[in-house]
């Protein structure tokens, strides 16, 4: 494991955490089209998850830093979607809490776990719920334009989706916890 904590992997989880307070200028200022280009960041920002941990595996650049910082940033990102969406008023705050708790939890049972020396590493369960989050986050933002009808109906049923998705990973942390706390 590489101990530098400045490589190029790394570099890309900070820019993803620098480009959450721009996607909230723009998607808060009354520049036209706004929501679209708040959008755009945020696809950027998510698309940086994938780019910057396959850039440290094949480099051989996995570092404490980014195993830290990278699910961190990617909870900021969502966060700060989710929150904002509230603020726009085009999504119920009790998602958010629903979302957020989820992540509360899950983060507390893997730091429970890593203080007894067990990981619980991200299942697929995770990277779908993650996936769904974005797609949701993206249907609401853009369907908020009054101009996109279609969108704003599907934003609803994607984020409903995306809850379960959230939850259901959520409870299967949880199983695989216990399991990890029995087999010890």
């Amino acid at each position: 494991m590489v101990r530098q904590a400045f490589n190029l992997p790394n570099l890309i989880t900070l820019l993803r955490i620098l480009l959450i307070p721009i996607f909230l200028l723009v998607l808060f200022s009354r520049i036209p089209s706004g929501e679209l280009w708040a959008s755009a960041l945020f696809v950027a920002g998510a698309l940086t998850d994938g780019v910057d941990g396959y850039i440290a595996r094949r480099r051989g650049q996995v570092t404490v830093f980014g195993k830290l910082m990278d699910p961190l940033a990617d909870k900021l990102l969502v966060a700060a979607a989710l929150v904002a969406l509230v603020e726009l008023g085009v999504l119920s705050t009790w998602v958010v809490l629903a979302i957020l708790g989820r992540e509360f939890a899950v983060t507390g049972l893997r730091a429970l776990a890593a203080a007894d020396g067990v990981v619980i590493a991200a299942g697929p369960l995770g990277k779908v719920k993650t996936a769904l989050q974005v797609v949701a986050i993206l249907t609401v933002l853009v369907g908020s334009r009054p101009d996109l009808g279609p969108v704003r109906q599907i934003g609803p049923w994607m984020m409903a989706l995306a809850v379960a998705a959230t939850l259901v990973s959520g409870l299967d942390y949880g199983w695989r916890y216990l399991r990890a706390a029995q087999a010890r």
